[in-house]
């Protein structure tokens, strides 16, 4: 009986130190966070950051359960559910996290100042989401060497200049999102040629961007593409194509100009948005064997009949294309009539 009871002791402490040794965090990390938490003036959303407990079990981290880096911290998230809670910029001291796998600061209107170029040591990175907060600056162009990285959001932002040629070089990236920011300039050239072959949705909407956009972006296979809201010229019809994976495209309130007519719709496009643009030719074949959404050809310069079937879409918008034939359409009405 006392042999049992000593081996079922045994095995208790032995799960006892396996637990306690899969949760206790890293040192060097838990170091870290307490500086980021001290830099931050202790902010209400620290209040679990406690330096006599496990840093695993802070509010907002996650650590490493694998044997090979037990206890580094892997997941550092401060959102929505701290919202506005953050005075400052981002602390340097966040580069110094290596394992680190998911960074994501958001709604914190009083996070100011730029990307830490010390970040650009988180190499296992595979989301960086810090949308919706008063950062600016440039983007910086230090995205070569992060190989597992797959989601960036830094939209609704003040970012400022060009975009970095360098984003297109992350060979697992699905998402890229910088919209509603003041970006500038052209869209990189690189970009027709993205590393990542899964990249699903691009969405560059709300900037400043100008002049024509890479041919080559035409080859990458979106599912979702938003380039509204810019200063864009010249030709974007490449960007459609009957066997392309595109469900959605936006490329309202820019000045693209191309003839509509020769577009080759997507078979699974659901919804689409040209409006505001010079964008002339007649609605393309097969508009109406689509089951759309949405779709706005508003305020352009198309010609020809609206197909009999738009009813079908949940949402349209054809007027002010002075000769886009509907009987519904005034300008319609004016040419049949005359």
């Amino acid at each position: 009986m006392n042999l049992i009871l000593s081996r079922i002791s045994f095995l208790c402490v032995c799960v006892f130190l396996v637990l306690q040794s899969a949760s206790i965090c890293d040192q060097n990390d838990q170091n870290v966070l307490l500086q980021v938490k001290n830099h931050f003036h202790n902010a209400s959303c620290f209040s679990t950051w406690i330096p006599e407990t496990d840093c695993c079990s802070w509010s907002g981290i996650k650590c490493d359960e694998n044997d090979a880096n037990p206890g580094r911290v892997t997941v550092f998230k401060i959102g929505a559910n701290a919202v506005n809670n953050l005075t400052g910029q981002i602390p340097p001291i966040l580069g110094d996290l290596p394992l680190l796998r998911k960074l994501i600061i958001n709604f914190q209107d009083n996070l100011t100042g730029t990307i830490p170029l010390s970040l650009s040591k988180l190499t296992k990175l595979e989301i960086l989401h810090l949308c919706c907060n008063n950062l600016n600056g440039t983007i910086p162009d230090f995205w070569s060497e992060f190989k597992s990285l797959n989601l960036i959001g830094l939209h609704l932002n003040y970012f400022s200049g060009s975009i970095p040629s360098s984003l297109s070089l992350l060979p697992n990236i699905t998402r890229l999102g910088l919209f509603s920011n003041s970006l500038s300039g052209s869209i990189p050239e690189s970009f027709g040629s993205f590393k990542s072959k899964t990249i699903h949705s691009l969405t560059l909407f709300n900037n400043k961007l100008s002049g024509t956009i890479p041919r080559s972006l035409g080859e990458v296979n979106f599912t979702d593409i938003d380039l509204s809201n810019n200063q864009l010229t010249g030709d974007a019809s490449f960007l459609f194509g009957k066997d392309k994976p595109i469900q959605r495209i936006s490329l309202r309130q820019n000045k693209f100009k191309f003839d509509f007519t020769k577009v080759d719709l997507p078979l699974g496009l659901r919804s689409i948005d040209i409006a505001n643009n010079e964008i002339y030719g007649s609605l393309p074949k097969g508009l109406d064997q689509l089951s759309l959404d949405s779709i706005d050809v508003s305020y352009n310069n198309l010609c020809g009949h609206v197909p009999a079937s738009r009813l079908q879409f949940q949402l349209y918008y054809f007027t002010y294309n002075k000769r886009l034939c509907d009987v519904t359409l005034p300008p319609c009405k004016e040419i049949i009539d005359a």
